[in-house]
């Protein structure tokens, strides 16, 4: 339990970043503890820790579909096997992790290629946040011999975005870092060609789900007719919006804001959004494992691609 816990903070604390990498991650953790119990353990109380495990992963970023995805493809290999004793339950799980952190890998490489095809020579391409898809995506464009430029921004309070802007620097990539205030001004002055952002989730109407000030990069594309397109696997899709439920938008810590700020007023109401939403009016495209398409296709895709997510 102990290490299950650790690998919680760990995501809690953004010490394992990106949805992917929380995604395999927590779903290495839970089948992780479930082995580690023996196999002539009743049926009952091994499930019993194995839904206390669930539980203690999907509260660290309810959020991150992907993570959801794979403990909902969990729970249904444990209803799948019920009766055939533990061992039998530990084996299901076991192979039900390592199917879905192949799928999340696998799908990684194809998103790739695809975003990367879009990508012209002398394009500068701005990208908010950190999305090892969108980061890798454009380095590929570059291996390519695709003569490119890249903007990232900051990305406050956490300045995730100065992890995209090492990564692409260190590539070898032109690269030049803004404050996020700066999208808009910065997209006009420096000619930007197109916008390849990540998401955290997309729900079944299209609706992409990303890092607070996505939405007004998007806004500032529109108004500048750039192209605008977000990258991720069709396993962040957000099940639960089928029935109207909207995706919870995660509030963190005012530490992450006042840290850096001397005796700010004790009686400042601050707020920390950390996602917001990106309606599918904005986006261009969806690059995923399955293509481009349109993000009104995600459920038909979904569907197809993934029973399991939609039939839970």
């Amino acid at each position: 339990m102990e290490t299950l816990k650790k690998v919680a903070k760990d995501i809690i604390n953004l010490n394992i970043q990106g949805a992917t990498n929380i995604a395999i991650e927590g779903v290495k953790a839970v089948v992780d503890y479930g082995l580690s119990f023996p196999s002539n353990m009743p049926e009952s109380e091994f499930v019993k820790h194995i839904r206390e495990a669930e539980q203690i992963i999907r509260k660290t970023r309810p959020t991150e579909p992907a993570m959801q995805n794979g403990l909902k493809l969990i729970e249904y290999k444990l209803k799948e096997n019920l009766g055939n004793g533990t061992d039998q339950l530990q084996h299901s799980l076991k192979e039900a992790a390592d199917y879905y952190i192949y799928l999340l890998k696998s799908t990684k490489k194809q998103i790739i290629n695809y975003g990367a095809s879009l990508i012209q020579d002398g394009y500068t391409v701005m990208t908010h946040c950190h999305s090892s898809l969108s980061s890798q995506t454009i380095i590929k464009a570059f291996q390519d011999g695709k003569d490119i430029k890249a903007i990232a921004t900051e990305t406050r309070p956490r300045y995730q975005g100065r992890k995209t802007a090492r990564e692409l620097s260190d590539a070898g990539i032109p690269t030049t870092q803004v404050v996020d205030s700066a999208m808009r001004w910065v997209m006009r002055k420096m000619n930007v060609d197109m916008i390849i952002i990540g998401m955290d989730a997309v729900t079944s109407l299209g609706t992409v789900i990303n890092k607070i000030g996505s939405r007004l990069l998007a806004l500032a594309a529109k108004e500048a007719d750039v192209p605008f397109f977000v990258s991720g696997s069709l396993l962040k899709f957000d099940s639960d919006t089928m029935f109207g439920k909207r995706t919870e938008i995660e509030e963190r810590a005012i530490f992450e804001i006042t840290k850096d700020w001397e005796n700010p007023p004790k009686n400042l109401t601050i707020l920390n959004p950390a996602f917001e939403s990106v309606s599918r009016d904005y986006i261009d495209g969806l690059i995923t494992e399955q293509g481009i398409f349109a993000p009104e296709l995600v459920y038909k895709l979904v569907k197809e691609k993934y029973p399991f997510m939609v039939e839970y």
